[in-house]
């Protein structure tokens, strides 16, 4: 018995409907297989990745030469000191002997340099910062730790302010203040944490003797160490600055990509550092007053020529501000900017690790 044709054509599509499911069913499982395949592809490479880094890590940890993605020797290659051109190998153990040299004086030269005014600049330096109590500290050639005595005294300061305020507003607290501030009382104040780290063991003792002066014994620690081949494992610092040191190393990028990657996700790289002069007639002056006399005060107050015509010399190899910034933002840096200070004399230079 034939069906009527009501049903035949229901059937129809009932059968159009189903296989056009199936065909769908199939573009879906396709699509499904490609997803998959192209995220194990982006999670292979990824790991990969990670791998690598890590291995590098591991080999510079081991001793091992050509870590980090740099090249494997420093043979035959040849670096500015000064302006004197010497080979690579040999710039790091010459930029030590001159602060070995210089170390017990560096501190009264540092004032004579600059008239006092590399005070201001540090000054300024912790207040673009403005840290919180309870944060990390790197200071990388911290020498004799001007940096993090005054990041310790800043975070110090800026928690009593805090407390003021509190207390401000709060005059006439109900019983729960009362007892909230009793036990933030008894737990202490959130302990900030500076660590000097330095190649020079000469400049390291020099600025432990100064802590010792000044009565700093909690949340300061010294630690020698390459600005190239940190100490440190990953992501443990909120903070990394390096003051009038960067332009001594040898190779800034890597001492660059060690900043980022001692920092935690979020951290702030900081860098004060002697700069190009944005104005022609100030550049004029300076260059006068640089070469002709702080080498003279070098002789004078420290008894070292030499050093202090090498230092002379090496902020004038320095990048210009741009150059440099670029160079932070290739290392993986994030909102990098600078401000420059005194006509461009010294920068400060800023970024985040995200």
């Amino acid at each position: 018995m034939k069906d009527p044709p009501e049903l035949q054509l229901v059937a129809l599509r009932v059968y159009d409907a189903s296989a056009y499911v199936t065909k769908l069913e199939r573009n879906m499982a396709a699509s499904a297989r490609t997803l998959v395949f192209r995220a194990l592809s982006d999670s292979t490479r990824n790991i990969h990745h990670v791998s690598r880094c890590r291995i590098k890590h591991l080999c510079c940890r081991a001793g091992i030469t050509g870590c980090r993605g740099y090249s494997d020797s420093t043979e035959g290659k040849s670096t500015h000191f000064g302006f004197q051109t010497v080979p690579e190998e040999e710039k790091a153990e010459k930029v030590y002997k001159v602060f070995e040299n210089v170390a017990k004086k560096y501190d009264v030269m540092n004032d004579a340099m600059s008239l006092g005014i590399h005070r201001l600049w540090k000054d300024t330096l912790l207040h673009t910062m403005n840290p919180q109590p309870g944060l990390r500290l790197l200071d990388t050639a911290g020498g004799t730790g001007d940096i993090s005595f005054r990041f310790l005294e800043y975070t110090r300061s800026m928690y009593d302010r805090q407390q003021r305020l509190r207390a401000k507003s709060h005059q006439t607290p109900s019983w729960q203040d009362i007892a909230d501030h009793y036990v933030s009382d008894k737990a202490g104040p959130p302990q900030s944490r500076a660590v000097v780290c330095d190649i020079n063991k000469e400049m390291l003792k020099v600025g432990k003797q100064r802590a010792e002066k000044a009565g700093i014994t909690t949340g300061l620690s010294w630690v020698v160490g390459d600005a190239e081949e940190l100490p440190f494992d990953d992501d443990q610092f909120d903070i990394y600055t390096i003051a009038f040191g960067i332009r001594n190393v040898t190779h800034i990028e890597q001492a660059l990509q060690e900043a980022l990657r001692v920092l935690k996700p979020g951290g702030r790289f900081m860098c004060l550092e002697f700069s190009k002069v944005t104005n022609p007639l100030l550049t004029r002056l300076y260059d006068a007053y640089s070469f002709q006399m702080i080498p003279v005060l070098g002789e004078v107050i420290a008894g070292d020529w030499k050093s202090y015509q090498y230092l002379v010399e090496s902020i004038r190899k320095f990048p210009d501000q741009e150059t440099f910034k670029e160079m932070i933002e290739d290392a993986g840096f994030f909102c990098v900017q600078y401000f420059n200070l005194t006509g461009g004399i010294v920068a400060i230079h800023s970024g985040f690790k995200l």
